[in-house]
């Protein structure tokens, strides 16, 4: 059985430098594709179907062990929190159980200022949705791309640009639209998306 990481001091390093850069407040950009490249107005696909494009705001938080997400739409669809969390161990962020028959997803290094983020192991769940994320950063600027695949066929593409707009995450942003008080991130909630249907 392959055991990894091969060399988790270099890896934890790494992950946690680029988790550290990622810390703050971003509006991220997000549109989806087909497969042929033609721009979708609506994506029924994703784990959160709806109007595309749109926008969101994206609270990370991360203490060198604890990571804490919470996506919230900033225009372009109707009002909407997605939170997450997960931790650092052996050179490796994994994720809080996304949902019933979910894989464990994992967060790794892509190298200086790339994080994938992905499903440790290829199981049924991940027959049912599989959508890998790589992330890259360049300052107060980061890209994310995704390609997501729905019952084993590629259903689209995601292209996101953000770009950093405040580097406390503990504070909600003015624009914010569940108002400028109260907590940052929000109770995870379980998806669906990888049950049997």
């Amino acid at each position: 059985m392959l055991a990894w990481p091969a060399s988790g001091a270099v890896v934890t390093a790494q992950l946690v430098t680029d988790l550290n850069a990622m810390v703050g407040v971003w509006q991220d950009h997000l549109e989806a594709f087909a497969p042929d490249g033609t721009a979708l107005a609506h994506d029924e696909h994703g784990g959160a179907p709806g109007p595309m494009p749109y926008d969101n705001l994206v609270y990370i938080d991360f203490d060198g062990t604890n990571y804490h997400q919470s996506n919230v739409v900033l225009s372009g669809r109707d009002s909407h929190v997605r939170s997450f969390s997960a931790t650092v161990s052996d050179g490796v962020l994994t994720f809080a159980k996304l949902g019933p028959d979910a894989p464990t997803h994992v967060g790794v290094s892509g190298g200086p200022g790339i994080i994938w983020f992905l499903a440790r192991d290829i199981g049924e769940g991940w027959q049912h949705y599989s959508e890998p994320d790589i992330i890259t950063l360049t300052g107060d600027r980061r890209t994310r791309h995704t390609a997501l695949w729905r019952d084993g066929r590629l259903a689209r593409t995601l292209a996101v640009t953000g770009v950093r707009r405040s580097i406390d995450p503990t504070v909600r942003v003015a624009d914010d639209p569940r108002g400028p008080d109260g907590p940052v991130h929000d109770t995870p909630h379980a998806t669906q998306v990888w049950e049997d249907t």
